[in-house]
């Protein structure tokens, strides 16, 4: 009888707890998250898959908020929203640096932690080239898709895989990591911003900052900022003129 009264007990408080702490729950926000991929790569703006979906169950983000998201989701998630969705456009990452071991030489051999971000807070750059890659991987250690990999000493993005997150430009300590659009059909793949002389010292690929293909488009789609080519991809139409006249075949066909 003593049990019972005291199971009754312990029973009548937990409702009573349960009543008073209760928290409503959105189940809008409940069939979204369900929809969204759940990597928390935060390449949405917001902390997370679950900030994301309370988001838009709330309606201050756009059913197409998660980049990541296949063309499939986004249409449930419209349907959940009670609106019309379309995926974002996709992106995908791409590495500014062509500077591998065939391109530049190694200053010395560096022994200790692999990680990029170690190497950087230490000061450490064994190539002779300071702007390029470190080739220590924190890129691909971070990507949950497979789809970044150092090869021959730069990380190369295997943009069939690439879900445009942004995690891997996140871990790079030198900002060589760049999320554009997917359909770009050339990229400049360099970082130096040094002149021309100082850059072919230190790297036979590096763009010189020469201005040629500046010259050569006809969309005004490329200019030099700080002795490095950009490609403005709203004019860019993908012509080749700009890669045919780069001297140091810096411009690239993704």
């Amino acid at each position: 009888v003593v049990i019972g009264v005291i199971g009754l007990i312990i029973g009548i408080a937990l409702v009573a707890a349960g009543k008073k702490f209760y928290v409503a729950v959105d189940e809008k926000a409940i069939a979204v998250r369900e929809c969204l991929p759940g990597n928390n790569c935060g390449a949405c703006g917001y902390a997370g898959c679950d900030a994301v979906a309370a988001a838009i169950a709330a309606g201050d983000a756009p059913a197409n908020a998660c980049p990541v998201c296949s063309a499939d989701a986004v249409a449930k998630i419209g349907g959940i929203m009670g609106v019309e969705a379309e995926a974002a456009q996709r992106k995908t990452a791409q590495v500014k640096c062509s500077g591998d071991c065939e391109h530049t030489s190694a200053k010395c051999n560096y022994v200790g932690i692999e990680d990029c971000r170690a190497a950087a807070l230490a000061g450490l750059n064994t190539g002779s080239c300071t702007f390029g890659c470190l080739g220590y991987g924190s890129c691909v250690k971070v990507c949950t898709y497979d789809a970044i990999h150092v090869v021959n000493g730069v990380a190369k993005v295997d943009t069939s895989k690439c879900v445009g997150c942004g995690m891997c430009a996140k871990a790079c300590p030198k900002g060589l990591i760049e999320v554009l659009r997917a359909d770009r059909t050339f990229v400049v793949q360099c970082s130096n911003k040094d002149r021309g002389p100082a850059v072919k010292k230190v790297c036979s690929a590096g763009c010189l900052g020469c201005g040629a293909c500046v010259k050569q488009c006809e969309h005004d789609a490329i200019h030099l900022e700080g002795n490095l080519a950009y490609i403005d991809y709203d004019k860019c139409v993908g012509c080749g003129k700009c890669a045919e006249k780069c001297p140091a075949k810096n411009i690239v066909r993704q």
